[in-house]
């Protein structure tokens, strides 16, 4: 407790400064349009942002991304509701019992009992996030090369096993994500690797295309097809709930609180596994399970409160232990990087007024979430009829041009347009690109680890399985990998 107040403390001071708290306006502001624009993401909206950090400093740019991503958990609930076309993956369960509500007549209390219970999940989350980053950097810190090497290799596997892709597909996105990685020089031996002869390599491929163009482009490619007609929306009317109404969405909304807090943390995990276990719990518990289906407010609460929760509280396998959850956990690794800041327990003990700021902008902009969802609703709701073929185009135009101007080569404009035709493609097979990425994320800090690991132990690759944690990380990883290719063995 005395050193979550500590962290907190320290990063009062830089999270409440009119900078930041701008950034972090406009990071919750621009996170509820991409989550109410279906075909856009947090994930792709960050990775095409991450040239805009270059110009900020670390703790805002940090506050605005962090702000994108739980943003668009809200704004994903708008169409949800509205049209039962989810802005965000987790949407889609609110979907279920929200846009009956909403065909009801009751859009308006659906909206804001989402957004409220949002809030709760958020603040929860922020607290949940303060008191276990110490105590997870302390375990952290305490393991050797080894122990290292095994827990990046158990974050891989967890988010093999949660990919929707078939299990081998998922590791060999994983594998060439790593050989990605390792494209350049290398560091031990000053000898080009993977170059194939090509000198704009030697410094390896930049984190900065790839990301845009295997989620950001791609995903801009993938709305251009889907076409951008207007889309009629259900009469929002008033979305201030009656206290009947809040009176039945506390419970779920606390329960969903505990239960994406508690999915945040684990790695590979995500804000619709979350969505999920909360509204299986709420129909277990659900007294009244006939009327489930029908249009209740506890199947808006639950899931939208666990959502948040988990979108927030996935920063810590990430702060803690430089373990990216997901794919925008692995963007903002990347862009933790491009900032000279290395995510893991080194940045929790020696930077706690950056931890403790990110983590104070999330009670503050879950607030101005609130502040947004509720009045405004009206305008999100407004913003459905936009045309999403032409932003989809501007934003392909203007994301070239940041990276033209934080970069300046135009190799890196062929790398862009490589990966994203990489990343359409992999969409158009059913194939989610999250395991390259992390892949990718990971494969520099895990060679580091790995030779480490190897020169201490003078080549022995035995040291793995005598270290008793690194034995049992790995053992981990080979049951998470098994009981994934169990389940998808097992019949439906």
């Amino acid at each position: 407790m005395t050193e979550a107040l500590a962290m907190l403390g320290a990063g009062l001071g830089p999270a409440l400064l009119p900078g930041n708290l701008l950034l972090c306006l406009a990071g919750v502001a621009l996170g509820t349009l991409v989550g109410v624009l279906p075909g856009l993401g947090p994930v792709a909206t960050i990775a095409l942002l991450l040239p805009v950090t270059f110009a900020l400093p670390p703790a805002g740019a940090l506050i605005m991304l962090a702000g994108i991503y739980y943003g668009a958990q809200y704004g994903s609930s708008t169409t949800a509701i509205l049209l039962r076309v989810p802005g965000e993956a987790s949407g889609v369960v609110t979907a279920q019992e929200g846009h009956l509500l909403a065909r009801a007549g009751r859009a308006g209390p659906a909206l804001g009992i989402a957004a409220l219970a949002s809030l709760l999940g958020g603040v929860i989350a922020a607290l949940v996030l303060a008191l276990l980053l110490a105590p997870l950097a302390r375990f952290a810190i305490a393991f050797g090369p080894a122990e290292t090497a095994a827990l990046m290799l158990l974050g891989v596997a967890a988010a093999v096993a949660l990919s929707p892709a078939p299990l081998l597909a998922a590791w060999a996105l994983a594998a060439f994500g790593a050989l990605l990685g390792l494209v350049g020089t290398d560091v031990a031996g000053g000898r080009p690797r993977f170059t194939f002869g090509i000198p704009e390599l030697a410094d390896g491929i930049g984190f900065i295309p790839l990301a845009m163009g295997l989620f950001g482009v791609a995903e801009l490619i993938r709305a251009l097809e889907s076409g951008g007609a207007a889309r009629r929306t259900l009469p929002v009317g008033s979305p201030w709930p009656a206290r009947r109404d809040v009176s039945a969405a506390a419970g779920p909304a606390l329960r969903g609180s505990v239960i994406g807090s508690a999915i945040g943390l684990l790695p590979g995990a995500s804000t619709l596994l979350a969505a999920l276990a909360a509204q299986a719990a709420e129909r277990g518990l659900f007294r009244r399970r006939g009327r489930w289906g029908q249009g209740e407010m506890a199947g808006v609460a639950a899931p939208e409160a666990a959502n948040n929760a988990a979108a927030q509280t996935s920063f810590a396998p990430l702060l803690a232990l430089g373990l990216p959850a997901n794919a925008a956990m692995a963007v903002l690794a990347g862009a933790m990087f491009l900032q000279g800041i290395a995510p893991g327990p080194g940045v929790v003990a020696e930077r706690p007024d950056l931890v403790g700021a990110i983590i104070i902008s999330m009670l503050v902009g879950n607030a101005m979430l609130v502040a947004l969802n509720l009045p405004f609703v009206g305008l999100w709701a407004a913003l459905l009829r936009l045309p999403l073929r032409l932003l989809a185009a501007l934003v392909i135009v203007l994301c070239c041009g940041g990276l033209w101007a934080s970069s300046g080569s135009v190799f890196d404009l062929w790398l862009l347009l490589g990966f994203a035709i990489l990343g359409w493609a992999l969409s158009r097979a059913g194939l989610d690109p999250t395991p390259l990425l992390i892949g990718f994320t990971l494969a520099a800090p895990f060679e580091e680890a790995l030779r480490r690991a190897l020169v201490l132990a003078r080549g022995d690759w035995s040291v793995f399985l005598q270290e008793p944690a690194s034995a049992t990380l790995l053992a981990a990883a080979a049951a998470t990998t098994a009981l994934a290719a169990w389940m998808r063995r097992r019949p439906e």
